[in-house]
């Protein structure tokens, strides 16, 4: 139970002529003994605050960036009307647009309030306690009263590069052969036999098919379906490193996303790998429809820890989880001490049953700041730039010379450049 705002008004107000005419006890008890009872009389009728029952519901997940609205109902068994203020707490990283309302529940009536939150983080977001604040008639006293009322908000990755899924699809079907771009030698998976029209790929004829019938039969030719892809997300310390100003794993997520719904609409099965010292997320066997959202929710509780990768750990684990040939897509740092020291004495292990495709978040500043001149310190900014630069370009090249594909691109770039990466594995029948 608290006073209100009012009532300390209506004492102060009623001392002034008190202390100014007649300053005594007797004239503070003449102000303060009604106002004292009109206090006692407001708490008791107001509503008692224990007895309310609150109950949510509404989202249970929103997308970074999307807002989710969550009801509490507020049901009051009491024979006295309610009127309150309420505040339904959330962590600072919800943003809720707003978490006061106020409240007025007749007699045996339920109302509902609405939080509309809005995360700025990934992962779990829990409820904190609900607050109400119950007023008498008068508004001079207060009854006080916390609620536990537990409901979660999973905070998924934002996505944003499925703007360029319409653009690899269209990409995909003329691979496929299901549009009319002729793409004449893609492909190593036989589709049908057609007849031969002069111009087409002579080595491409049936000679067996041809004997059986009049006309020159030719076969046809589709990318590979049924290949299995496991993407791989290092969550060790070099992924903690914030590149526009978002961590870099959050850049690998995104273009995993892109990578794993194009691959489900091409055929392909897709797995998951999350891993530094221990594995964080595993999502193996979905099927096309279930993969995306499986892949989202695995990734949606995932954080940078600040250790450095165990490579023997990690492909360790990639061999044993993946025991047949696939596309493994590593999603990792291209930083020179990292690799040497990590991935390469263990890249050959990967390379002797897999093909191997290393993606990596490049820094936009530093290109900006290779570009930079006019003063001494612009020139020194560029000179280590160059440098940095050079190293990765290195470390790129020794990649390259294990047969590993290196796709390097900033941010915006990474997902479009990673699935163009595996359009052109595909149509060269690598996978």
């Amino acid at each position: 139970m608290a006073l209100t705002g009012r009532a300390a008004l209506i004492a102060a107000l009623g001392s002034l002529p008190v202390g100014l005419w007649d300053p005594s006890w007797t004239g503070i008890l003449a102000v303060n003994a009604p106002l004292a009872l009109a206090c006692a009389c407001d708490a008791a009728l107001a509503a008692p605050v224990r007895r309310l029952t609150l109950t949510r519901s509404g989202e249970t997940s929103a997308r970074l960036g999307e807002s989710a609205d969550v009801t509490l109902t507020v049901t009051n068994p009491s024979h006295r009307p309610l009127k309150a203020d309420l505040r339904d707490a959330w962590p600072p990283s919800t943003t809720p647009e707003t978490d006061r309302h106020p409240l007025t529940v007749p007699p045996g009536e339920r109302r509902r309030v609405t939080t509309r939150l809005r995360p700025t983080r990934r992962g779990d977001h829990q409820a904190d306690c609900v607050t109400i604040r119950s007023y008498g008639p008068l508004r001079l006293f207060t009854r006080q009263g916390t609620h536990k009322v537990p409901w979660t908000i999973r905070a998924f990755p934002p996505f944003t590069s499925r703007k360029h899924l319409p653009a690899k699809l269209a990409r995909l079907r003329e691979l496929d052969g299901r549009t009319s771009v002729l793409t004449r030698g893609e492909g190593t998976e036989f589709d049908s036999l057609r007849e031969y029209v002069p111009g087409d790929d002579t080595r491409s004829i049936d000679w067996r098919a041809t004997a059986r019938q009049t006309s020159v039969a030719l076969r046809t030719w589709r990318p590979e379906r049924d290949r299995h892809i496991l993407l791989v997300l290092d969550t060790g310390r070099t992924s903690a490193g914030r590149v526009d100003d978002a961590p870099r794993l959050d850049a690998a997520m995104d273009a995993a996303l892109l990578l794993a719904a194009l691959a489900s609409r091409a055929g392909d099965r897709v797995d998951l790998l999350a891993y530094d010292r221990r594995t964080r997320a595993l999502v193996q066997g979905r099927s096309a429809r279930d993969v995306l959202p499986s892949l989202v929710n695995a990734m949606a509780g995932l954080d940078p820890e600040l250790v450095e990768t165990d490579a023997r750990g990690l492909a360790s684990t990639i061999l044993r989880t993946t025991p047949r040939r696939s596309l493994l897509v590593l999603l990792t740092t291209l930083d020179a001490a990292p690799m040497e020291e990590g991935l390469l004495p263990v890249l050959p292990q990967l390379t002797q049953r897999h093909t191997v495709l290393v993606a990596s978040v490049a820094d936009p500043h530093i290109a900006r700041m290779s570009t930079s001149r006019g003063t001494v310190d612009a020139v020194y900014d560029a000179a280590a730039a160059a440098q940095a630069q050079a190293e990765r370009h290195r470390t790129a090249e020794q990649l390259r010379r294990h047969g590993v594909t290196v796709v390097d691109a900033t941010p915006d770039q990474l997902a479009p450049a990673l699935a163009d990466a595996y359009l052109a594995l595909k149509s060269a029948g690598r996978l």
